[in-house]
């Protein structure tokens, strides 16, 4: 159990940029909202908030500055542009924060460190042990190493289990408009939604589009939002290169356009956080009837017990994800099975026994 103490005047914040905001549309680094990026993490280093960056940008960076002689499938593509293109983004990040004497980590994570509980708690202490000695830490995934099925979505799905692993107070995740509106943005009747209170759903509202160098969209800012203030951490989303925008959100947010999803007062454990983000390591599913579905759902602490279990799918062990599912096939949640997928399956709909899934180790959607 972490011993960690912090100062509550202070926060906790993880920062999220993309690829538009970071690049410009010939593909090479947009060094002036780079820069002014840097000028507001360090002014907020300055007032004693830790921050953790992460970085899309190397792609396009690599992009920018070389052109391939013969032609490549998009994995080889990715993993050299990426190879180039990080070495780049990183040596600029390492110049401008070295002019306010801050020292900068490099962090090239995969998917994969994060479906094993030993290898996600290694992760973890290596950057609360850069963040203890006031090094920045600047995540990225390792895409050059990462493969396809196994790759994130895009950075907002990184910076969303970054900011989980960590216990942060807050995600900033800096994009090319303003927050979520109620329509489509580029409409000019389209309202921004100011504020998504934990629970309510905005997904109906979000335009099924990306941006020109990332991967992913406001679909799933959307859905790693929601996800987050149901453990407890603040979530904004804003436009990257708006002056000042991530001082101004800190420091004062009516002030800036933007969403903000309010986060539910009581937090959750870090285990479970972990076990929240962790639904597409799931090695088998577990069907539940109804009533179990119900219990499940409810506010009480309840654990899986055999009796609810109707069927099951995959092989399991002991500590492994499992996803849980209605009768319908619809998702109520994911666990850390107690028993192996042969115990469970002879326990099935059985009385008593120890929990398949105990109310510490489980996440109910």
């Amino acid at each position: 159990m972490s011993t960690e103490v912090r100062d509550t005047d202070t926060k906790r914040i993880v920062v999220k940029v993309g690829s538009n905001v970071l690049t410009r549309p010939d593909g090479k680094p947009n060094v002036t909202n780079l820069s002014a990026l840097v000028d507001q993490i360090a002014y907020l280093r300055t007032c004693g908030h830790e921050i953790i960056l992460v970085s899309s940008g190397a792609v396009a960076c690599g992009r920018g500055v070389f052109k391939s002689s013969r032609q490549l499938d998009s994995v080889a593509q990715r993993q050299l542009f990426s190879s180039i293109g990080q070495i780049r983004l990183i040596n600029l990040y390492n110049s401008l924060f070295g002019e306010y004497g801050y020292i900068v980590g490099q962090v090239l994570t995969q998917k994969e460190n994060f479906s094993s509980r030993t290898a996600y708690l290694n992760q973890r202490a290596c950057m609360q042990t850069m963040l203890e000695n006031d090094v920045i830490p600047i995540v990225n995934e390792n895409d050059t190493a990462s493969l396809t099925e196994l790759m994130f979505t895009d950075n907002d799905e990184l910076s969303g289990l970054i900011a989980a692993m960590m216990d942060a107070d807050m995600l900033v995740i800096l994009s090319n408009v303003d927050g979520i509106y109620d329509g489509n943005p580029a409409d000019p009747t389209s309202r921004l939604i100011a504020r998504v209170m934990p629970g309510e759903d905005v997904s109906s509202n979000v335009v099924a589009s990306k941006s020109g160098f990332g991967r992913g969209g406001m679909g799933t800012k959307c859905g790693i939002a929601r996800k987050l203030s149901e453990e407890g951490v603040t979530v904004c989303i804003a436009r990257g290169d708006r002056p000042n925008v991530l001082i101004d959100l800190i420091e004062r947010p009516a002030d800036t356009p933007h969403t903000v999803f309010e986060p539910r007062l009581q937090s959750m454990s870090n285990i479970k956080k972990w076990i929240a983000h962790s639904g597409s390591f799931a090695k088998g599913l577990i069907k539940v009837d109804d009533n179990a579905a119900a219990a499940l759902r409810s506010d009480r602490a309840v654990s899986l017990l055999p009796i609810g279990i109707v069927g099951i799918e995959g092989e399991w062990e002991e500590g492994d994800i499992v996803t849980l599912t209605s009768l319908s096939g619809e998702v109520i949640g994911v666990g850390r099975a107690s028993l192996g997928s042969a115990e469970v399956e002879a326990a099935i709909g059985r009385r008593g026994g120890r929990p398949v899934i105990h109310y510490d180790y489980l996440f109910i959607e």
